[in-house]
């Protein structure tokens, strides 16, 4: 067996028998079900919660047109006295709107108050300022002359039919489906490496600091050592994710099916509006069934591989350098940021540029650029990218790849040795010359 196989295999072993490894590849499914239908509960107890608002409108204009919602029910209190409405609603109300008496109705544009000791959500503004604008507007109507309810009708709702060229027809937010398939590869690509691109820095730092590392170079080459900790971190990465998702799944379906209860957002759905959805959109919702089948699936698993094989050793290999430049994790962090810089920029290019216009200059180069391929790249497979661009964007990726960790390996050589004092980028920078 070769000197690269044992260490992958003893590093391996190392992880799955560790006893925090075990607990968290068990706990973490747990925790996360456990999160998600508390998530589900919360959410119904919100929307099960009435807030009473209290209306004081000495206009007489408004007192009519706040109507009750679901989560909103209006009490008038105009007959009261002002102050004694005020001391009523804070007793008993989430709030009042005052609405004073005035000559000219226009001046309800900017007279109007919402008195309360807590700050309003913005969707409640919004609908307090929607009814006032409408009321006001039917009224400037009809002084102009306008008969309002004639406007009404005519009013209409235009709904654009998309087709392709070759003539199938097309769906609305098909852009936005694609961006949230390639963004959950690539998300969890970025998470992938974060999480055991770590797992690799604290085994150098934990073997360093034990000086067992002392006794493993006299026989072992530094970069078989180093390339042997990241694949065997990986795999056992790997088998924890397998763990977590069948565990996670099984457990949500099983839960869920035994409870009857919804989690996360399904929550805050309402099941007639489901069904009336199901009802009156069968065939849109075929269409778009049908359109996620036509994406590029199987290139954006077998890519998903790649990039996740590629942007994994790239990433480690300078974990795994820092790990033996720095003699413990707090050391370490001035060193982090540059290598969680690129991922960051690589969500933030997807999510701002990859949606609107996938195949433009910004988004390309960037799905090219070996830092941040992994995560723009698989952003932009759903919305089909030619060949010649994968092929060069995984030939730079793993080409660096080679490049860092021969970079890495230099550092990694000089670091594992070096003990009790802090390095520095300069320090860093004369270790590759060695």
């Amino acid at each position: 067996m070769s000197v690269l196989s044992l260490i992958i295999k003893r590093e391996f072993i190392a992880k799955v028998r560790n006893k925090s490894f075990i607990v968290m590849t068990f706990l973490s499914p747990l925790l996360i079900v456990g999160m998600s239908f508390l998530i589900g509960y919360l959410v119904n107890m919100n929307n099960a919660e009435v807030k009473k608002v209290a209306i004081h409108d000495e206009s007489g204009i408004f007192k009519k047109d706040f109507k009750d919602t679901e989560k909103t029910v209006y009490v008038d209190l105009s007959a009261m006295p002002l102050k004694t409405a005020k001391d009523t609603a804070s007793k008993n109300y989430e709030g009042m709107i005052y609405i004073p008496k005035v000559t000219n109705p226009k001046e309800l544009l900017t007279k109007v108050e919402y008195i309360s000791d807590d700050s309003p959500s913005m969707d409640f503004i919004m609908s307090m300022e929607e009814v006032i604008d409408h009321q006001l507007t039917q009224n400037n109507l009809k002084e102009l002359g306008f008969d309002y309810d004639k406007i009404e009708k005519a009013k209409t709702n235009a709904n654009i039919h998309l087709t392709k060229f070759s003539g199938e027809d097309s769906i609305k937010g098909l852009n936005e489906i694609k961006i949230v398939i390639g963004s959950a590869f690539g998300y969890l690509i970025m998470m992938f490496i974060i999480i055991y691109g770590n797992f690799v820095m604290r085994s150098v730092i934990e073997e360093k600091t034990n000086r067992i590392i002392e006794i493993i170079i006299s026989s072992v080459k530094p970069f078989q050592l180093m390339l042997g900790k990241i694949i065997g971190n990986s795999l056992a990465g790997l088998l924890q994710f397998t763990i977590w998702a069948i565990v996670g799944i099984t457990l949500l379906i099983g839960v869920a099916s035994f409870f009857g209860v919804q989690t996360g957002a399904q929550a805050s759905i309402d099941p007639e509006m489901i069904n009336a959805a199901q009802h009156e959109m069968g065939g849109t919702i075929q269409t778009y069934i049908s359109e996620i089948l036509k994406l590029p699936l199987g290139t954006l698993v077998s890519c998903f591989i790649i990039y996740f094989i590629g942007g994994y050793f790239l990433y480690s290999s300078l974990y795994a350098a820092i790990g033996a430049a720095v003699d413990s994790e707090t050391d370490s962090q001035q060193f982090l940021l540059p290598i969680i810089m690129p991922m960051m920029l690589g969500v933030y290019v997807g999510f701002f540029t990859v949606m609107n216009d996938p195949h433009g200059t910004v988004a390309t180069v960037f799905s090219i650029i070996p830092l941040t391929s992994p995560i723009v790249m698989l952003m932009r497979i759903p919305f089909g990218v030619p060949w010649w661009q994968l092929v060069i964007s995984i030939a730079l990726l793993f080409g660096t790849f080679l490049l860092v960790v021969w970079f890495a390996s230099k550092i990694y050589r000089v670091g594992i040795l070096m003990y009790g004092k802090k390095p520095t980028w300069k320090e860093l920078y004369k270790w590759l010359k060695y």
